[in-house]
């Protein structure tokens, strides 16, 4: 299974991230395969849930295909936080490093993408019947939103440390992906998602948020440079 590192930008103004810049100083982290960054998007794109006064300015995604070269990359002033020197990223982050569960993979190389990025911010009274019924019940109707073309789920998992920015504690995460803005809409406006909004009041009980965020994806796959 693979892993992946979250920096989540804090919300509010902030210096456009140089996504160029961040793919160039990310060619040096190893073991690395891909990152991708995201920005918020502006304006309402789903017709259930309007934006979040708290979107992120950015979130970074930094895949790995095992836990200990990620936590090789994250030692402090190691190649992670060089990168984002390098890259003279003026933001304030959080992370989160969490499994993956690729349910859907793109079947081809792409640049940029639209990504609907949601985070369970809670406590669920048993996580294991949350995470059973939701993986039972979730992925097989967000499998039918028209025009899908990725989908993660992010378990929460404990590992070492030394960036300097404070950890977030998200139970889950989970993306949905699509071409553009456009196609998120229209898979958000669907009927699939009537049935997803059903399933998810069905869920066991937990506390907490569960943030939407509509982000625009930038799509670096570097695992060529470290062969």
């Amino acid at each position: 299974m693979h892993v992946c590192l979250f920096l989540i930008g804090a919300s509010g103004p902030h210096t456009p991230l140089d996504a160029s810049a961040l793919q160039r100083a990310a060619s040096h982290v190893s073991g690395l395969t891909k990152l991708i960054v995201h920005e918020a998007t502006r304006g309402q794109v789903d017709p259930r849930i309007p934006p979040s006064d708290d979107t992120p300015s950015c979130v970074l995604q930094w895949y790995f295909d095992d836990l200990a070269p990620l936590e090789a990359a994250c030692a402090s002033d190691g190649a992670i936080w060089r990168a984002v020197q390098t890259a003279s990223i003026a933001q304030s982050f959080s992370q989160q490093v969490m499994a993956v569960r690729t349910l859907k993979a793109s079947a081809e190389s792409v640049v940029e993408r639209c990504t609907y990025l949601v985070a369970y911010e809670g406590v669920a009274e048993d996580f294991n019947a949350w995470l059973t019924h939701y993986l039972q019940n979730h992925p097989p109707l967000m499998l039918q939103l028209p025009a899908l073309r990725e989908l993660e789920v992010y378990t929460r998992m404990d590992c070492t440390s030394g960036l300097p920015f404070p950890k977030s504690d998200a139970m889950q995460r989970n993306k949905v992906v699509f071409d553009d803005t456009d196609a998120l809409m229209a898979a958000l406006a669907s009927s699939v998602r009537d049935a997803m909004r059903r399933d998810f009041h069905a869920l066991p009980p937990f506390s907490g948020t569960t943030p939407h965020f509509a982000m625009r994806s930038m799509y670096g796959n570097l695992a060529h440079q470290h062969q």
